[in-house]
């Protein structure tokens, strides 16, 4: 009887300690299980390493070929063009005849004084006949006036004759304008049957010279990537009315300041930044170019500076300023959990791909948050991808 009472005794525990279990198992299930559905609604994460490195950095530009050297030709005078000899974009050689100029008027004018230097002369002779005559007359008084006016008489012959001769000099110069140089013809205003109108009658560039033109740039990105002068660089260069290009070689020759970039709007309380800018001078000689061709630069390369690399879409800005999430891991009742924690960044260069960080609480092994499917606050528990 007593050993019958015992047997039931130890089912009966056996059978409280099965449910126990059970329930237990049951509990231990349950709270996975909804550890899991709840990790399951967490924020899910795409995160990167930070690199540490330069940055690559590009600087772009575009701007119109000039010549070095112009020169601004005109006739002195006010005669007409009487017929033009070259076209703009013509090469021309040193001493071609450029345009020639009707110069009618100042043919004229040297008759005329050719004329009345035949009439000094005649009345140079008739000095010479007073002076025999008082010579013969023995009149003294009259022999010194007639030598004094014969002496008188050449010299304004040889005025006269100073006089056609630089005329003759002028005509011959003003009536053709030549090319000072080889190069060639930038700029034609003269017409044909008109005079200068204060314009230069034609512009030509000294090609030997060779060529400049000029882009803006940051001066903060120009110190950044150590663009100096005397560097050489690839210059792209529309041709043939733009429907070619041609890459030439160019280089720096000038590096000046500009004037300052303000950026901002200009809405009221609206913060405004002022970014210093450079002018970049590219000098470039080829045979092929003529001036006023549209002429491009695209400088890349890697920065001076070093610093931890991200991709530009793990950074947000918020008023405090610019931030990055970091994956930040905790332990929790069981196991360990990940955590997005907010930290404060400063940046001193980027890309269209790449931004540069300055942080002393971000390392290279850090886990840096670029993407998540809902919207991070600091602090949010997360699940990685």
């Amino acid at each position: 009887m007593e050993l019958g009472k015992g047997v039931a005794d130890q089912r009966r525990k056996r059978i409280i300690q099965i449910v126990f279990m059970g329930f237990m198992g049951l509990l231990l299930f349950f709270t996975l299980f909804s550890n899991t559905l709840q990790s399951l609604t967490l924020p899910k994460v795409t995160t990167e390493q930070p690199k540490m490195g330069g940055i690559e950095l590009a600087i772009e530009g575009s701007g119109i070929i000039q010549s070095i050297a112009d020169a601004k030709l005109s006739s002195s005078t006010d005669w007409k063009v009487q017929q033009i000899l070259v076209k703009e974009g013509e090469r021309v050689k040193k001493g071609q005849k450029l345009i020639t100029y009707d110069s009618q008027s100042a043919r004229q004018e040297i008759e005329v004084e050719v004329t009345n230097l035949e009439k000094q002369r005649i009345e140079h002779q008739n000095l010479q006949d007073q002076f025999i005559q008082s010579s013969i007359d023995e009149d003294e008084l009259k022999l010194r006036s007639a030598k004094r006016e014969i002496e008188k008489g050449k010299l304004d012959m040889v005025a006269q004759e100073r006089k056609i001769n630089q005329m003759r000099e002028r005509l011959s110069k003003d009536q053709v304008l030549m090319a000072p140089f080889d190069g060639i013809v930038t700029k034609l205003n003269a017409v044909e049957g008109l005079a200068s109108a204060g314009e230069p009658d034609v512009i030509v560039s000294n090609s030997s010279q060779g060529y400049r033109f000029e882009v803006g740039a940051d001066a903060k990105r120009l110190s950044s990537i150590g663009v100096s002068i005397g560097e050489r660089i690839e210059v792209e260069v529309d041709t043939d009315n733009k429907q070619r290009s041609s890459v030439m070689d160019g280089v720096i020759e000038e590096i000046t300041n500009a004037e300052p970039l303000i950026e901002g709007g200009s809405d009221e309380g609206t913060v405004t930044a002022t970014v210093p800018q450079k002018i970049i001078r590219i000098k470039i000689i080829d045979a092929k170019l003529k001036g006023g061709e549209q002429a491009r630069i695209k400088i890349e390369k890697s920065s001076l500076e070093k610093g931890l690399l991200v991709s530009s879409g793990a950074v947000h800005q918020d008023r405090e300023g610019k931030y990055v999430f970091v994956v930040e891991q905790q332990p929790g009742a069981l196991g360990n959990v990940f955590v997005a924690r907010k930290v404060n960044i400063e940046f001193s260069e980027k890309n269209d791909k790449e931004t540069m960080i300055q942080s002393d609480r971000i390392y290279e092994e850090d886990k840096i948050i670029l993407k998540s499917s809902e919207p991070l606050q600091d602090g949010n528990r997360i699940r990685l991808e």
